[in-house]
C-alpha cells in the first residue's frame, strides 16, 4: 500500500501514518499524532490541536490516535489530550462527518458515526456503533453507551444507556431497535433489553438503585441485557430519563 499526501497538507514532526492513508489538501496534522492504515483526512481537517483548555501548557507531549479506515471530513477538529503521555481516541471504522469536533480526552470507540457540527466537549465517552445526528451537544465527561442514537440538536448533559435513543434534553424515547436489528442481535437478546429498559426507566426508587438490583437478580441470561444494567453501575453525570412511552409503542 502507499500513502498519499497532498503537497499542501501539513505534517508536523513526530506523527506516525500508517498504510493506505490519503490526506488530502490543507488537511492538518499537528504533533504526535497517529494515524491508522486507510484513513481518510479530507481538506481543512486539524487533527491533533492543543486541547481548548485555559491552563493548558503547551510544551505537553500529548497526541490523537485514530484507528483503522477511519473517515475525517472537511473542517473536523480532533484536539490532542490535556495530560503527558495521554491520547485522544478515535476508534476504527469511524466517520466523522464535516465540522465534527473532537474535544481533548475523548475516547470514540470502533464504528461510530458523528454527523455534521457535532460538538463533544473533553473527556466524552462515545461507545462502539454509536450514530449522534447533526448539530448533537455532548456534555464533558458525558458516557454515551454502544449502540445508542441521538438525535440531531440533542442536548446531551447526561449519561446515555447503550442501545437507547434520545433526542432533545437528555430525553429516552426508547431502544434503539433498528440499530439492534442491524447488528444482528438475536430475539432473545432483544426481548431481555426490553425487560431491562422497563425494569430501570420506568420502576420505583433510585435508577441506579434499580440497575444494580436487576443485575444481581441473575435473571438475565444475554451479556447484552448485563451490559445494559452494569452501565448504570458507573459515571458521574446521572443519567437521561426516558418519557412515559413504552419502547413497543415508539419503536416496533
Amino acid at each position: 500500500m502507499s500513502i498519499s499526501i497532498h503537497p499542501s497538507a501539513i505534517i508536523e514532526d513526530g506523527v506516525v501514518i500508517g498504510d493506505g492513508c490519503d490526506i488530502q489538501a490543507g488537511a492538518v496534522i499537528r504533533r504526535h499524532s497517529v494515524l491508522g492504515e486507510r484513513v481518510v483526512v479530507h481538506p481543512y481537517a486539524v487533527v491533533g490541536g492543543d486541547p481548548q483548555y485555559l491552563k493548558f501548557d503547551r510544551a505537553t507531549v500529548s497526541g490523537v490516535r485514530i484507528g483503522v479506515g477511519t473517515v475525517v471530513r472537511e473542517h473536523v477538529t480532533i484536539n490532542r489530550a490535556v495530560g503527558a503521555g495521554a491520547n485522544t481516541v478515535v476508534g476504527e471504522r469511524c466517520f466523522l462527518m464535516a465540522n465534527a469536533h473532537v474535544g481533548h480526552d475523548c475516547a470514540v470507540s470502533d464504528d461510530v458515526v458523528l454527523a455534521n457540527n457535532v460538538m463533544l466537549a473533553g473527556h466524552v465517552q462515545v461507545g462502539a456503533f454509536t450514530f449522534v445526528g447533526g448539530g448533537a451537544g455532548v456534555h464533558q465527561f458525558a458516557r454515551i453507551g454502544e449502540s445508542a442514537m441521538i438525535s440531531g440538536l440533542s442536548r446531551i448533559s447526561r449519561d446515555l444507556a447503550p442501545f437507547t435513543i434520545t433526542a432533545e434534553r437528555d430525553e429516552v424515547s426508547g431502544l434503539n431497535l433498528v440499530g439492534l436489528k442491524r447488528r444482528g442481535f438475536s430475539r432473545e437478546v432483544i426481548c431481555e433489553l426490553k425487560t431491562a429498559f422497563r425494569a430501570v426507566y420506568f420502576g420505583v426508587g433510585n435508577i441506579r438503585e434499580r440497575a444494580a438490583a436487576q443485575l444481581a437478580s441473575g435473571g438475565y441470561a444475554t451479556v447484552e441485557a448485563r451490559r445494559f444494567l452494569g452501565f448504570f453501575g458507573d459515571g458521574k453525570r446521572g443519567f437521561a430519563r426516558a418519557t412515559r412511552v413504552t419502547t413497543e409503542e415508539t419503536h416496533d
